[in-house]
């Protein structure tokens, strides 16, 4: 019964939307990179995204649950925050969300497209 449950429970995400500094956002994405690698308990992973052109970003961490990613909010935490904060032009906005629906490719049902020399044949008019 409790693998039934396990699978009822939702993963949480921290998503941070925000615009870096001019020129910013490689060494932001490198302080970000270095953030992630310390997650351990509850983490299922993350993504960083960057409107192309520019020094805007969304960061998507996910979560077992919302106590996995708020016992991750030590001292080293802290030490990275206060190294990244600084190259934002403005504060991010910082939301939680509930993840409500995964939807992962299933390799077994990839369609394979086979192409052919010849061309299919239609049916003559009445």
């Amino acid at each position: 019964m409790t693998d039934f449950l396990d699978h009822l429970q939702h993963k949480f995400a921290y998503v941070a939307i925000g615009k870096f500094k001019a020129g910013k956002f490689n060494e932001a994405q490198k302080i970000y990179e270095e953030a992630v690698a310390t997650y351990k308990t509850g983490f299922k992973g993350a993504y960083l995204l960057q409107k192309p052109g520019t020094d805007e970003a969304i960061a998507v961490i996910l979560w077992d649950k919302m106590e996995d990613m708020q016992a991750h909010q030590t001292a080293a935490y802290e030490k990275i925050i206060n190294k990244i904060n600084p190259l934002y032009a403005r504060r991010p906005t910082i939301s939680f969300y509930q993840v409500c629906s995964e939807i992962m490719p299933d390799e077994k049902t990839e369609i394979e497209v086979v192409e052919t020399e010849s061309k299919p044949e239609i049916a003559p008019e009445d």
